[in-house]
């Protein structure tokens, strides 16, 4: 999808545990394993733009996990806060707020959104440190950390 604002815009990313592993994509445009993840869009809240992103780039359907306040009232959802939130510079004029999210699936069978990614897998930690080209160090520290904090 386009930007929303040539300067800055709201993404998430999610990082989904199962069975100690963590689904990891490899991005074609940016030659990168990342999370499964987008941009929010405009008629979206982040645990909608989340799910979608999820089911777009993995045909998985996640649970995220997470605290949401017992606050919903008539006007007013709560919703399920994000793991961490971080802030990254995509070029010299644009960056992205990230919205960073644990899952576990609900699904299990996994479909490479082709378009997007040149493969799809499942990771253990030890794993991680052998995917080409290498991880970025930031990534690696989200993927260990949920696998880390998501048991079962």
């Amino acid at each position: 999808m386009a930007h929303i604002h040539e300067k800055i815009d709201f993404t998430v990313a999610i990082f989904i545990v199962h069975d100690g592993k963590i689904l990891v994509i490899h991005h074609r445009k940016l030659n990168a394993w990342l999370p499964l993840g987008g941009h929010i869009e405009l008629d979206e809240d982040p645990e909608i733009a989340a799910l979608r992103e999820a089911r777009e780039e993995s045909g998985l359907d996640v649970e995220l996990i997470g605290e949401r306040p017992p606050t919903t009232s008539p006007g007013t959802r709560a919703l399920i806060a994000p793991r961490f939130l971080d802030i990254h510079r995509i070029s010299d004029t644009h960056e992205h707020i990230g919205m960073i999210y644990w899952a576990r699936p609900k699904t299990h069978s996994l479909a490479l959104a082709e378009a997007e990614h040149h493969d799809i897998r499942w990771c253990s930690a030890q794993e991680l440190d052998s995917l080409q080209p290498p991880m970025s160090s930031a990534v690696k520290w989200y993927c260990l950390k949920a696998i880390e904090e998501i048991k079962g």
